[in-house]
Order: structure tokens, then sequence, then C-alpha cells
């Protein structure tokens, strides 16, 4: 007979594996990162982080908001404003954010 794997729940998942999952790929740090100081606009977060596109910033955009680490208000004005920022969840990442920016900075000081 065939052994039948039961599906993995959220207990059973690696808790660096789920924070990974939430924080992890190329643009996502830098997103949590630049809102450490505050809110901002799109056009502000693009140019703090000029090498990432369009497509790809409303993509960590999209998914940081969906994850709840960050929210999007929209003032309705013309031209409408939308702002980001960390939410209580996104700010509970500051301190591993700033432990990473430590981290570097003794590791590039060798």
């Amino acid at each position: 007979m065939d052994s039948v794997q039961k599906p993995e729940t959220k207990a059973t998942i690696c808790p660096v594996e789920q924070t990974v999952s939430l924080i992890g790929g190329k643009w996502k740090p830098y997103v949590l990162f630049n809102l450490v100081d505050g809110p901002k606009r799109f056009s502000e977060l693009q140019r703090q982080i000029p090498d990432v596109s369009d497509r790809m910033l409303t993509r960590a955009l999209r998914e940081l908001e969906a994850d709840h680490l960050i929210s999007r208000d929209v003032i309705a004005q013309v031209p409408v404003k939308v702002i980001y920022a960390l939410t209580a969840d996104g700010q509970s990442l500051v301190p591993i954010l700033e432990t990473m920016v430590e981290w570097t900075k003794r590791r590039l000081s060798r």
C-alpha cells in the first residue's frame, strides 16, 4: 500500500520558512526597510529603490499588503494619492531589519 502523506498545517511549517515566505525575495526587505522611517508614496519608494521596476515594486507592495505587513491608504484627491506604511506586524519586523543592517556593517568592516 502507498503511504498517504498528511497535508502540511501551519503548525508543521518551520518558523524560518514562514518568515522568509512573508519577507523574502529581492524587493520586499528593501520596501520594508524604506518604510521604517515613515509612510511613503509609490514614487518615493521608487526613488529610494532605484533598481526596482514599477512592476516588481507593485508586486512587492501588493504581497506585503496581502500579508498585512504594510497598509495602503488611498486619499481621494486629484490626482489620487496612495500612501504605504508599516502595520503593527510590519513594525514588529523593525528589530530584525536593524539587526540585518548591523550584521552587514560588522561583516563589511572586517
